[in-house]
C-alpha cells in the first residue's frame, strides 16, 4: 500500500484516524497505531512483517541490556550484537544476490543466485533500530521499558516503508505523551496534501514524460532528448521522495508526532555539499553522526571516512554496481570540494555555482537510473554530443506541449512559491481580516484544488510507482 493510493486515502486512513480518535485511551491508540501500521505493512507482503517484528524485538532486548550493563565491555557487546544481526539481516534480504551474482562472475563459478524478495522500508527500520541502541550507549537517550511503545517507533506506518529515518531520540517524548491539537492536526492535513500533490502531480506526469527518453534505443535518440529525459527524471525522483516526505511529517502531525524536515530545496544548492545536506538529510545525518565522525570526520583520516561514508551511501539504495559508482561519483567531488573547490565556488557568482551543482546532479542521475552501466554511458556520451542529431521533431513537440508543466516543476523545486505566499501574508500582517482570509479560505481552497486533482489523476493513472520503496 502507499499514501497515493485510493486504497489508502478513501479507506486506511480514514478508518485508522476515525479509531485513533474515538478512542481516548493512550494504551489504547499506541493498539491502534501499531495494528494500523501492520496492516499497512503487510498489505503488499504479509510473510515479511515477520522480519519487522524480529528486529523490534531484537533490539528492544538489546537496548535494555545496553542501559542494565552501560559503562561495560558487555555493553559494546550488545551494540555490536545490534550492529551485526541487523546489517546480517539486511544483507541476507537485499544483498546476498548480488554477492553471488559477482563470486560467480570473479571466479568462474556457477553458484545458486539466491532470489529473495526485499522486505519494503528494511534499509529505513534497520538504520533506526540500530540508531536506537547505539543513543541508549551513548547515554542520549533511556532504553525503552515497554516493548508495546518500542514497537510503536519502528512501526508507525507513517515513515515505516520510505523514511525519512526518525530516531528515538526525536520522538521519545511524543510516544510517552502525545497532544493533538487542532492547529497541529490542520498543518499535518496540509503539509500531507502538499505531498500528495508532489507525488501525483508533478513526481508521475514527470516520470511518464521522461519515459519517452530513458531505457529506450539511445541509438535514435538526439541531445536535447538525452537531457530533457534526464531534467524529467530529476524532477521525479525529487518530488517523489520529498512528496512521501511530506506526506509522512504530515501524517505524523495527524496522529501527534513531529518529524524533521527530510528535503530543503536541495535543486537551489551552490556545491555538492550543500546538496546533501538539503537532500535525504536523514540519512546524511545518519551516516554523520554514526560512521564519519566516529571515524574521525575531518580530523583525521578524511579520505577514508569520506570513501566509507559514500561507498555505503551508495551500497544503501541499492544492490547494483552502478547505485555503488553514483556513491563514488559524488565522494570524488565532495572530496574536491573539500580539499580546494569550495573555497574557488564561494567566490563565483552563485549563478555559476548553482549550473555546476546542477549540472554534477543531473549528470549522477544518469548513473542512478541505468543499472546496465554500458547502457548509462551510452546516455552520458548523447548528452554530451555523441548523438545521431541535437533535436528532432519528436522533442520538439513534446518541450513544447509541456512547457508549462516543466516551468511549473521547475519553481515547484526553489522555495520561490513558499516566500511569495510568505512575503504576501507579511504584507497584510497588520490588517488581521485580510490575514485571516489567506489562512482560512485561500489556503484551504488551495488544498482541496490540490487533493481533488490528485484524486481525479489517480483514478486515471495507472503509472504511480514509490521510487523509494526499493530501497
Amino acid at each position: 500500500m502507499v499514501f497515493s493510493s485510493l486504497v489508502f486515502l478513501c479507506i486506511f486512513l480514514p478508518v485508522s484516524l476515525f479509531l485513533y480518535f474515538v478512542i481516548k485511551d493512550r494504551t489504547w491508540r499506541n493498539w491502534v497505531l501499531i495494528i494500523s501500521s501492520l496492516v499497512f505493512y503487510a498489505w503488499g507482503e504479509p510473510v515479511w512483517i515477520t522480519a519487522m517484528i524480529f528486529s523490534g524485538v531484537f533490539d528492544y532486548f538489546n537496548g535494555l541490556m545496553v542501559e542494565k550493563y552501560r559503562g561495560t565491555r558487555k555493553a559494546k557487546a550488545f551494540v555490536a550484537l545490534s550492529a551485526v544481526g541487523n546489517l546480517l539481516l539486511l544483507g541476507i534480504f537485499k544483498y546476498s544476490g548480488f554477492f553471488v551474482e559477482n563470486i560467480n562472475t570473479l571466479f568462474g563459478l556457477s553458484l545458486n543466485v539466491p532470489r529473495i524478495s526485499l522486505p519494503i522500508g528494511i534499509s529505513f527500520y534497520t538504520f533506526q533500530t540500530i540508531s536506537y541502541v547505539v543513543d541508549v550507549y551513548r547515554g542520549e537517550v533511556k532504553a525503552q521499558r515497554s516493548l508495546l511503545k518500542f514497537m510503536l517507533f519502528m512501526s508507525l506506518f507513517h515513515q515505516l516503508v520510505a523514511g525519512p529515518i526518525v530516531r528515538y531520540s526525536d520522538i521519545a517524548a511524543e510516544i510517552e505523551h502525545r497532544r493533538v491539537t487542532a492547529a497541529g492536526f490542520s498543518e499535518g492535513v496540509s503539509r500531507f496534501i502538499t505531498g500528495l500533490g508532489k507525488k501525483v502531480l508533478i513526481a508521475n506526469t514527470a516520470g511518464e514524460l521522461a519515459l519517452n527518453f530513458l531505457g529506450n534505443d539511445y541509438e535514435r535518440l538526439p541531445v536535447t532528448g538525452a537531457w530533457l529525459g534526464i531534467l524529467l527524471y530529476a524532477f521525479q525522483i525529487y518530488f517523489d521522495f520529498s512528496g512521501y516526505s511530506d506526506m509522512a511529517i504530515g501524517l505524523g502531525r495527524m496522529y501527534g508526532f513531529t518529524y524533521k524536515e527530510n528535503f530543503d530545496y536541495p535543486y537551489i544548492s551552490k556545491s555538492i555539499t550543500e546538496f546533501w545536506r538539503r537532500w535525504h538529510i536523514s540519512l546524511g545525518t545518519f551516516f554523520r553522526d554514526y560512521l564519519y565522525i566516529p571515524l574521525g570526520g575531518n580530523r583525521r583520516h578524511l579520505v577514508r571516512n569520506l570513501l566509507a561514508v559514500w561507498f555505503l551511501t551508495g551500497l544503501w539504495h541499492g544492490a547494483s554496481w552502478n547505485f555503488i559508482i553514483w556513491g563514488l561519483y559524488y565522494f570524488v567531488f565532495v572530496l574536491i570540494e573539500k580539499l580546494f573547490l569550495k573555497k574557488l565556488l564561494d567566490r563565483l557568482p552563485s549563478v555559476f555555482s548553482r549550473l555546476y551543482t546542477l549540472l554534477v546532479v543531473l549528470i549522477g542521475w544518469v548513473f542512478f537510473y541505468h543499472t546496465d552501466m554500458s547502457q548509462g554511458l551510452r546516455f552520458l556520451g548523447v548528452m554530451f554530443g555523441k548523438a545521431y542529431a541535437f533535436t528532432n521533431s519528436e522533442v520538439s513537440i513534446l518541450f513544447r506541449s509541456n512547457v508549462i508543466f516543466i516551468v511549473i516543476a521547475a519553481i515547484a523545486s526553489t522555495p520561490l512559491a513558499v516566500r511569495l505566499f510568505t512575503a504576501i501574508k507579511n504584507y497584510f500582517q497588520d490588517n488581521r481580516a485580510r490575514v485571516a482570509f489567506i489562512d482560512n479560505v485561500f489556503k484551504p481552497v488551495i488544498n482541496i484544488l490540490i487533493l481533488v486533482l490528485s484524486l481525479a489523476f489517480l483514478v486515471g493513472q495507472s503509472y504511480n510507482p514509490f521510487l523509494y520503496f526499493r530501497f
